[in-house]
């Protein structure tokens, strides 16, 4: 990808933004900054939030990108922008030597780099850089438009007593411009929880152009939660190669550097230890090593960090978390003092664990862990016994009597690897502090803590290290401010690819109608599919459930952009439909 590719990729990307600013109230301007092939600054316009006269997209959007690279001169850098920059953005561009400007819609009565002056290439100044325009730039001039157009009719609604009717023809009462929230998971396959938003949004201003439509991407610990995370906290996104689950090298992404003081990190297990890299064979999943993750903490230690987040959704691995405890220099050894191999098949033969060296790299970090399971380590709800068959482990046996005793055995090496984890806590930690985590909640014992089998074990390597173990979805809510919008809202649609029995299980779609619940406000959950039975799911707070495929079609075919696209529409449109017709019945 290249060119033009990018070109409107990262314009999406601002346009995103401009989509959070027409949600706050703002004029819908968005802005990202480019260096080297990532975005390491976004922001949209906020001057009536903050009541700042240069409180402009892009010019926030710089400032954050200089402190994110610790220098004014933001050298390399492409600054893409929904609207074509003023005087004052443009004078910043030349002043902090971007290397180019990439808009959208121009701006015939303000725009300063084309439109009404060009202050990239005045040979007055001390500068120049390359300016590329109109770049979906009908998208662009789209979100301005339709904003104005619903302040328009806003303005007209209000001139309107409560108590007028609404015939054919006639005004638009203040019931048809609803405050919709929209807290949608990343469809696993499909969609980022952003892309998600964007079209269940172009969905309820087609069936409401009045309507108030703020959107904020949830997750619950898997997929999607950095992303979350770091729209809320902001911070930059560090690429680097590490082992693979299967010893290869791959490029895995963390998030650096967020929140106020800089000093978070948001870790998701998959990016370095994901199933996606693993053929899930029984020979892979004895093998598989969660050492890249230790690899991505270590670098996040090295930057700085201060409190890591971990989402452990996806794994490939059945390891307990020991190569990324090995990562992080314990040591993990045979009798002959030889460092075990990689896999549950190298803790078969296991001796002793030492975790001093760990402790002394990340003894002053808060580790957090964002999870949506309570399974242990160990027993027939443990890693082994209940998430192995997933990862290829006993899959090649002859029958489910075989493949049963053939996990038992493997779950014997993982309860003896929790045992030596619990010698090693004792004897670094002392026997009164080993047996309370940073959270306060006290055990004994890795083996039976709910949550230390989640993502193969990794659960139980991060409590050894003294980490929190919280319910993913609620935690990221947390940390999103979700009662904060939520309060805001008349309606909140949310949502994930399939709405079954597991959704009621600390799923982001249930977290976040518990939320809502709490304060009376409707919930429509929408779902690429939905199981017969869910009660459960009803029982914690949402009130509809629409499953968003519009006709009869192939899972292929509904996992298509374009199809996905066009479904989420036709289910944004469907779901602030039926709050009006709520609504109306009233």
């Amino acid at each position: 990808m290249g060119g033009r590719e990018d070109d409107e990729r990262f314009m999406r990307e601002a346009l995103a933004e401009a989509q959070l600013a027409a949600a706050e109230g703002e004029v819908p301007i968005g802005a990202v900054v480019v260096y080297e092939g990532r975005v390491i600054a976004r922001a949209h316009n906020r001057r009536e939030l903050d009541e700042d006269p240069s409180a402009h997209a892009e010019f926030s959007a710089m400032v954050a990108a200089a402190r994110a690279l610790g220098r004014w001169r933001l050298v390399g850098c492409t600054v893409y922008v929904t609207l074509e920059p003023c005087c004052m953005c443009a004078g910043l561009m030349v002043n902090a030597r971007i290397d180019r400007c990439v808009y959208g819609a121009a701006d015939p009565k303000g725009g300063a780099v084309g439109s009404l002056y060009d202050l990239s290439r005045d040979a007055r100044l001390n500068h120049a850089f390359s300016v590329t325009a109109g770049v979906l730039e009908d998208e662009c001039a789209g979100v301005l438009r339709d904003f104005f157009a619903a302040a328009r009719q806003r303005a007209e609604s209000r001139e309107v007593p409560d108590d007028v009717p609404v015939r054919a023809g006639g005004p638009v009462p203040r019931a048809v411009a609803p405050k919709v929230l929209l807290a949608l998971d990343s469809f696993k396959g499909c969609a980022s929880s952003a892309q998600v938003e964007r079209w269940v949004a172009e969905g309820v201003r087609a069936a409401c152009p009045a309507a108030q439509v703020r959107m904020l991407p949830v997750a619950d610990g898997g997929e999607g939660t950095l992303d979350a995370i770091g729209a809320a906290l902001g911070g930059v996104e560090v690429r680097l190669n590490v082992t693979g689950p299967l010893g290869a090298p791959v490029r895995a992404r963390y998030l650096s550097g967020a929140g106020e003081a800089g000093d978070v990190a948001v870790i998701e297990m998959a990016e370095a230890a994901g199933i996606e890299f693993s053929p899930l064979t029984p020979a892979a999943a004895l093998v598989a090593t969660t050492y890249g993750v230790g690899e991505l903490l270590r670098d996040a230690v090295q930057r700085g960090a201060r409190t890591v987040y971990f989402a452990l959704g996806g794994s490939a691995t059945s390891d307990g978390g020991a190569g990324f405890l090995q990562a992080l220099g314990a040591r993990l050894l045979y009798a002959d003092g030889k460092q075990v191999a990689p896999g549950l098949d190298g803790l078969a033969q296991l001796a002793r664990i030492d975790l001093a060296p760990a402790y002394e790299l990340v003894g002053n970090c808060r580790l957090v862990v964002l999870s949506d399971v309570d399974n242990p380590l160990v027993g027939a709800r443990g890693a082994v016994r209940t998430y192995g068959p997933q990862k290829g482990l006993a899959s090649d046996a002859e029958n489910e009597d075989a493949r049963a005793a053939e996990l038992v055995c493997l779950d014997a090496a993982m309860v003896a690897y929790g045992r030596a984890l619990d010698a090693t806590r004792a004897a670094v930690m002392g026997e009164r502090d080993a047996t309370e985590a940073l959270s306060g909640k006290r055990f004994r014992s890795v083996l039976g803590v709910p949550g230390a089998g989640a993502a193969g074990g990794m659960g139980a390597a991060l409590l050894a290290l003294g980490a929190e173990l919280v319910p993913g979805g609620s935690a990221v809510l947390d940390l999103l401010d979700f009662d904060t919008h939520v309060a805001w809202a008349d309606v909140v649609i949310t949502g994930e690819g399939m709405v079954d029995g597991q959704t009621a299980h600390g799923k982001a779609p249930v977290a976040v109608a518990r939320r809502a619940r709490r304060i009376h406000k409707p919930v429509v959950a929408l779902g690429g599919g939905r199981a017969v039975d869910l009660d459960a799911v009803f029982e914690q707070g949402v009130d509809l459930v629409l499953p968003i495929v519009r006709k009869p079609m192939a899972l292929d075919e509904a996992l298509k952009p374009e199809e996905a696209a066009l479904n989420l529409r036709c289910a944004g449109e469907e779901a602030v439909r039926a709050y009006l017709l709520r609504d109306a019945a009233r």
